[in-house]
């Protein structure tokens, strides 16, 4: 990630996650109590899942961010964080009672490789449990936010295509104008 993007450490991004986008999100569904979270970046979905739920293994890919939270939370013997790619995860199937990613499959480089990363929480997913997915519309000024950086944002129009190839079913895509929340299950059979 580049310069910009520390400010998804800062109080007022961990406020409006807190307050803005997981609520809309998530809404009534629920995730169980052994969630996987994938891309946590600086952690702040990864502190208000924490506090609702039983257990959070994060999953992420920079290696810097992913041993500042591994310092951040070795205290809390409820969340997990493993520095590595959700395109290939260490997981055996059905692991998971439920799965989050927040503002990050923007940063996934290639729509193979979102789809693989859907693929793989599809499998370590238990039969029906939830997947809930947030991000932002596709935009000039988040383009730019991104300079230098990867950026390829999802596609809401095609993404319940994408998640059903995937292995998902009951989805549900939802925007507003500024992002999109897709809400889905692993398949059950």
């Amino acid at each position: 990630m580049n310069e910009a993007h520390e400010r998804c450490g800062s109080d007022e991004w961990r406020q409006m996650i807190r307050d803005v986008i997981l609520p809309w999100a998530l809404g009534s569904t629920d995730l169980g109590d052994d969630v996987l979270e994938v891309g946590p970046g600086y952690g702040a979905t990864t502190d208000v899942l924490s506090r609702t739920v039983g257990r959070v293994t994060a999953v992420e890919i920079d290696a810097d961010l992913a041993a500042m939270l591994t310092e951040r939370y070795s205290g809390a013997p409820s969340v997990d964080i493993v520095h590595g790619d959700a395109t290939a995860l260490p997981y055996a199937e059905d692991r998971f009672t439920g799965a989050a990613c927040f503002t990050m499959l923007h940063h996934v480089p290639t729509t193979e490789l979102q789809d693989r990363l859907f693929a793989e929480v599809a499998r370590v997913l238990a039969p029906g449990a939830a997947l809930v997915a947030s991000d932002s519309l596709a935009s000039d000024e988040l383009e730019a936010h991104h300079e230098g950086d990867t950026y390829n944002p999802v596609d809401p129009d095609t993404l319940a295509s994408r998640l059903a190839a995937a292995g998902f079913e009951e989805i549900e895509v939802r925007t507003n104008p500024y992002g999109w929340t897709a809400t889905a299950r692993a398949v059950t059979s």
